[in-house]
């Protein structure tokens, strides 16, 4: 009924390489359920530690975590009662939102001792693990995520006993359900006049068996993204391939570097400019000669 997921940064390797080690074990009986290693805690590692244990054990009712911000935001807790009145809530968090899809309730630790279960796991594959990888002679990311599946079996056959109640509360999982689609991330993007949309600065158009899918100008997709697959976008309930546009691309930079440059306007044949008359030598009266002199004369007499 309840799992318990974390993950421990550590120097897993004996030649000195620090990465981490995601694991989710079942609360009831202590049993390993998946392990996987990353360079570092993230949400992919969890995205791959949840697809593991949920294709070869099912659904569980609820996962325990910590209040790391993969799985719970930073505004969570923070609205005020003016804000909750008027409708605001707080986004989930990606984790958050793929466990709401697949009907996982998403439970917060207070403290690490409220999962002490996990804590003590690390403890003890903290001084075994390096040493089993090392007989075994790994030293990669790659090599040590496949030795962790044999691995597994053989720690809990040794340390995991059997819990009070044998019959599982892992729900099977449904056929028609492809957990890619759920454990990855998910942006939403609106839709242009020409069927296509902007993600991470590439224009995108959807694909279905190498034709066009005709987009609702204006309507709302759901981008969706991983390393295992890419970028795919979902729209009306289906999800679709998807086709870069790459010279929409290059179009677009090339528009973008000319209005960058300065504007030089040309006078038309026309403009005052081009038709002015040369200037007219001004004359001066004898009268005006003289006034002017004497203007001059009382300003040296001043200076």
């Amino acid at each position: 009924m309840l799992t318990v997921m974390d993950a421990s940064p550590y120097r897993w390797f004996l030649n000195g390489m620090e990465c981490s080690l995601h694991g989710v074990i079942d609360d009831a009986g202590g049993e390993v359920l998946n392990l996987v290693f990353a360079s570092q805690e993230c949400l992919e590692g969890y995205f791959e530690l949840t697809k593991g244990f949920i294709s070869q054990h099912g659904i569980p009712l609820a996962v325990y975590v910590d209040r790391h911000t993969i799985f719970r935001s930073p505004l969570e807790g923070k609205l005020s009662l003016e804000e909750e009145l008027s409708g605001k809530r707080v986004n989930e968090t990606q984790f958050g939102r793929a466990m709401s899809e697949l009907g996982i309730n998403l439970i917060w630790a207070k403290s690490p001792q409220a999962k002490g279960k996990i804590e003590r796991l690390w403890e003890t594959l903290q001084s075994r693990l390096p040493v089993e990888l090392n007989l075994a002679g790994i030293s990669t990311l790659e090599e040590a995520n496949a030795f962790l599946a044999t691995f597994v079996q053989q720690y809990n056959r040794k340390f995991a006993r059997e819990p009070r109640d044998p019959q599982s509360a892992f729900r099977p999982l449904e056929e028609n359900i492809n957990l890619d689609f759920i454990l990855c991330r998910k942006e939403t993007r609106k839709v242009d006049n020409g069927s296509t949309f902007s993600f991470s600065g590439v224009k995108y158009r959807a694909i279905d068996q190498g034709k066009v899918v005709a987009l609702v100008p204006h309507s709302t997709v759901t981008v969706l993204h991983s390393p295992r697959f890419g970028v795919k976008v979902q729209y009306h309930g289906t999800v679709y391939d998807v086709e870069a546009l790459e010279t929409l691309r290059r179009e677009q930079a090339v528009s973008k570097q000319k209005k960058q440059l300065p504007k030089t306007t040309i006078p038309a044949e026309n403009h005052p400019w081009r038709n002015s008359a040369p200037p007219v030598p001004v004359s001066y009266e004898e009268s005006d000669r003289e006034i002017l002199e004497a203007l001059y004369s009382s300003r040296l007499a001043w200076r």
